[in-house]
């Protein structure tokens, strides 16, 4: 099924969502990496996150300075493997995240605690990083700029953003375990 979504998710929204799902999403998405996740275990979420859709990615950024005011333009932004976030990505979750946007799956805690706040771990395609930025609008922020471009916190505008596959969903199906098994039986 093609389901188109719009930011910030409803827990009625992502408890639709089905493993196999076609996902395309409007509104705005979080770019966040590992040093991102600790720091907002450390010391609280600059944004919002009550419906909230992070992606695992560190963008490519271009500087547009124009007389005293930076802005920001996306020149590429692709998935990174996610695993990278499981050890805080269940604290994290806690804390309203509706949707994970990554690549590579996450581990058995982070699934648990998908299921535990009706949430959805959606699979972007590798490889895609010219794709996907045809659908961002705009940069509407960033924060944490300090950790560096790739792990900094970038607020995107997005329209139609996808197609993102739903690859673990919330009442604990898991492609990635579904493949394992059948390559298993092979």
């Amino acid at each position: 099924m093609n389901v188109k979504l719009k930011t910030p998710l409803s827990k009625e929204d992502t408890k639709q969502l089905k493993v196999g799902d076609i996902v395309y999403i409007s509104g705005t998405i979080y770019t966040a990496r590992d040093r991102a996740h600790q720091r907002i275990l450390k010391e609280g979420s600059p944004v919002n996150l009550e419906g909230a859709v992070i992606f695992h990615a560190g963008p490519i950024i271009k500087t547009i300075e124009t007389g005293e005011s930076v802005g920001y333009k996306i020149v590429a932004v692709g998935p990174t493997t996610s695993t990278r976030m499981n050890p805080y990505q269940p604290d994290v979750l806690k804390l309203g995240i509706s949707a994970i946007i990554g690549k590579g799956g996450m581990d058995s805690e982070t699934a648990d605690a998908l299921m535990e706040n009706d949430s959805v771990y959606l699979a972007a395609v590798g490889g895609c990083a010219a794709l996907y930025v045809k659908s961002i609008n705009k940069v509407k922020g960033v924060n944490w700029i300090d950790l560096g471009i790739p792990e900094a916190i970038w607020e995107l505008e997005v329209k139609d953003f996808g197609p993102l596959i739903v690859a673990m969903d919330s009442e604990g199906n898991n492609l990635y375990e579904e493949v394992r098994k059948k390559v298993d039986t092979f």
